[in-house]
């Protein structure tokens, strides 16, 4: 093959890119590649073009195997011992690729091969010599090894292109005693390359989509934070913290101490024991403040006011100082169980005023001796 055809090749593979498909590809993959020999000045032949055909298998990511078919057929230079001879040279080794990492779309890689060269003098027109038959065709196998470097770059997801540059030793004893060459039985050619790496397998079916997540339902969404699902929330767009019931809408929280009643004039000034200065039975008044206690546990963002009453017996000012040290004794009692003070306003004594039962009777003056909570927000939770 002369020049006219290696560049025809080169064109031909080339061109052939634009037809390949992006696609996912298997591990096996088609490799020709076109190029030229610069020859082993022993040979005494000149530079010719060289092609080649293999098939290779990608181990993994980074290493890949070739089998490969090659041919050249170079002529004589005009100062060989015996010229108008061509020396033929046909191939077969298996390689070894190392390719390194990506570099801006760029794989750089190392080769070697083994494997063994034919080669035949064809004599044109001269007479045979060293025992040839007659038509002066000569030929033998020699071992072969090569070793080089090259750069791969992807063009699709099925085509790469390679360029590549190796030195390739071969032994000949058969056609380089036919060419008058027997001096010589080693050789070193230079191979400079460019191929094409072409995947053979078929496109790997896309993978199957996940399956989008289901839409949740009302029961599972909460929009507003509330603690009250879509579907049960009558309120959907309660403020931050906002205490609500079961139906999602504002609830005020009510803390009554009802129940929670004082002994007549006490607590006297000093007395800080809650439970000696309630009502009869205790036990029923102490369980009530340990509910509120609860209460206020569970609702932290919750403010109250703290208010303390009498009954109507007794001087004004008298009565302002009880109701006064009433309200004091359960703000204490709620805060040294856990209450931050923080969230209680006062303590306030109101005397007298607001009775919420008659003072005409023990009965009715009995629950106007109270303490009462007064909410008073219920700000965003904590």
């Amino acid at each position: 093959m002369k020049r006219k055809g290696l560049f025809a090749l080169i064109v031909l593979a080339l061109g052939g890119v634009g037809a390949a498909h992006a696609a996912d590809y298997s591990n096996w993959y088609i490799a020709p590649r076109v190029g030229a020999v610069f020859p082993d000045s022993n040979r005494q032949t000149q530079e010719s073009p060289l092609l080649g055909l293999g098939a290779g298998y990608w181990v993994n990511p980074n290493f890949a195997v070739d089998f490969e078919a090659t041919h050249n057929n170079a002529d004589f230079k005009d100062s060989s011992p015996r010229p108008g001879k061509q020396w033929e040279s046909v191939g077969l080794d298996v390689a070894g690729r190392w390719m390194f990492s990506d570099w801006s779309g760029w794989r750089p890689y190392l080769m070697g091969g083994i494997g063994a060269l034919k080669h035949a003098a064809v004599a044109s027109g001269q007479p045979p010599a060293n025992g040839a038959a007659a038509g002066g065709y000569v030929h033998g196998w020699g071992p072969m090894a090569t070793a080089g470097v090259g750069i791969q770059k992807a063009l699709t997801d099925r085509v790469a292109f390679r360029g590549e540059v190796a030195y390739r030793w071969d032994r000949d004893t058969a056609s380089a005693k036919y060419a008058g060459l027997s001096d010589h039985r080693s050789y070193g050619d230079t191979l400079a390359t460019l191929g094409l790496v072409i995947s053979m397998g078929q496109a790997a079916p896309a993978p199957a989509a996940a399956p989008a997540p289901a839409a949740p339902t009302c029961e599972q969404l909460d929009d507003d934070k509330d603690g009250v699902n879509n579907c049960d929330d009558k309120c959907p767009n309660t403020p931050a913290g906002t205490i609500v019931g079961p139906d999602g809408c504002p609830q005020k929280v009510v803390i009554d101490l009802r129940g929670v009643n004082f002994k007549y004039d006490r607590p006297k000034s000093g007395e800080t024991d809650i439970s000696k200065v309630l009502k009869e039975p205790t036990e029923e008044s102490m369980g009530i403040l340990d509910q509120t206690v609860d209460t206020l546990k569970r609702y932290p963002q919750v403010r109250v006011e703290v208010d303390g009453y009498t009954d109507s017996k007794g001087k004004d000012d008298y009565n302002q100082a009880l109701s006064e040290r009433r309200a004091k004794i359960v703000y204490d009692y709620l805060v040294s169980h856990g209450i931050d003070a923080s969230r209680l306003d006062g303590p306030k004594g109101f005397g007298e005023t607001n009775p919420i039962d008659t003072n005409s009777t023990d009965e009715g003056r009995a629950r106007n001796r109270r303490v009462e909570l007064k909410v008073l927000d219920q700000g965003a939770q904590q």
